[in-house]
């Protein structure tokens, strides 16, 4: 085997056995990669700050500054979410008669359903006829939730393990960087270098893009369901909106079914409906023209559907892990695409072209080429 297919066979085997680790590992990756994701973030202010002072000191004040900014979120929004959390659960009586006086009939009328479909007696019945199926889908779906009350343990171990290891990690940082720089092959030393700085420089103005747009809309739809469709869950549904906006369309999607019920519910009449209605349709061409242009624009390039891909196939193979790496990994890809498209565009499966057809031996003269004589000029031309 010649000595560079040999080298290419052992850096595919070295990806392959790191994406399998991965995959092994991904139960606790997830805290780590939290961890790491705040590093990343907090790096640069850390970077300044050791100018000044020694870098423990400088990571401690980061660190202080990151928990003190959490705390007062947290004091800010878990009263309001406790009390939204109340008036929805109050709420939840009039949903159900909301459900079996209007919006059960509705959907029997426009969908030709049978009228015992959403008799309580009928669904009880079916659950019983089917219990072996429901028991193990509520089994598969609720399994990890239900075993042996481990699961509160581990969210418990992983709020202490992220702050723990967020600290050390931003504390080491640049030796980590330089380490990990110093074991890249030095044949590809220089082209990973360039395809680190390209994916950082993306990830950076992408997360904080992103980050601004989720806080804008989470405002906006926030305030516009409470002043404007005068919602009481408005807050809460707004807050949701923009949690999950970074998943394009997602949040409008959540936000505007869940704001549509909750208008039913409380209101039950058109008007309200309507104006929830005009509330995300001032917020969507308000996300798509405006927050993402000026505070993402095409600092990530990759087109919508693209990142919903990104998001579900992360999800699918890695967990939670793979939603919170899904587009770090996306922009990381797109800069690798570039790069390939590049050498694509330099190579030459594109530039080859065909040789020009003879005729008698004797090339066949080009019919827009010069005449013969002085070059690029006309013989019928006269002075």
């Amino acid at each position: 085997m010649r000595p560079e297919a040999l080298y290419r066979l052992q850096l595919i085997l070295l990806a392959a056995v790191i994406g399998y680790l991965l995959w092994l590992l991904e139960p606790v990756l997830t805290p780590f990669a939290l961890a790491a994701l705040l590093a990343y973030i907090a790096d640069p202010l850390a970077d300044r700050l050791q100018r000044h002072m020694s870098r423990t000191l400088a990571v401690t004040l980061v660190f202080a500054v990151f928990s003190l900014a959490l705390l007062a979120l947290l004091a800010l929004l878990v009263p309001l979410l406790e009390y939204q959390f109340a008036r929805a659960v109050a709420a939840l009586p009039a949903a159900l008669v909301w459900f079996r006086d209007s919006a059960a009939p509705w959907l029997q009328q426009h969908l030709h359903l049978a009228p015992k479909t959403f008799d309580p007696q009928h669904v009880i019945s079916l659950l019983q006829q089917h219990w072996q199926q429901a028991g193990g889908f509520a089994a598969t779906l609720l399994g990890p939730v239900t075993r042996s009350g481990l699961v509160l343990l581990e969210w418990a171990t992983d709020l202490v393990l992220v702050p723990v290891v967020f600290f050390y990690l931003l504390r080491d940082w640049d030796t980590l960087v330089a380490r990990v720089h110093e074991l890249l092959p030095r044949t590809l030393e220089p082209t990973l270098t360039r395809l680190a700085r390209e994916s950082e420089a993306v990830l950076g103005a992408f997360f904080k893009g992103q980050l601004l747009v989720m806080l804008g809309l989470g405002i906006y739809y926030a305030l516009g369901l409470s002043l404007v469709a005068q919602l009481s869950l408005g807050p809460l549904i707004g807050l949701l909106a923009g949690l999950v906006s970074f998943v394009p369309y997602l949040g409008f999607i959540t936000g505007l079914i869940v704001a549509l019920i909750a208008g039913a519910v409380q209101y039950g009449d058109w008007l309200h409906i309507v104006l929830v209605l005009v509330v995300f349709g001032v917020g969507q061409p308000l996300e798509g023209y405006v927050l993402v242009p000026r505070m993402v624009g095409n600092k990530i390039g990759l087109h919508p559907v693209a990142v919903m891909f990104a998001v579900l196939a992360g999800a699918q193979l890695f967990g939670f892990f793979g939603v919170l790496m899904a587009l770090p990994a996306a922009a990381v890809a797109v800069v690798l695409l570039r790069y390939a498209h590049e050498h694509y565009l330099a190579s030459a499966l594109y530039t080859r072209q065909e040789a020009a057809p003879h005729a008698g031996g004797k090339p066949v003269p080009d019919a827009n080429a010069p005449a013969a004589g002085k070059p690029g000029t006309d013989p019928h031309e006269t002075d």
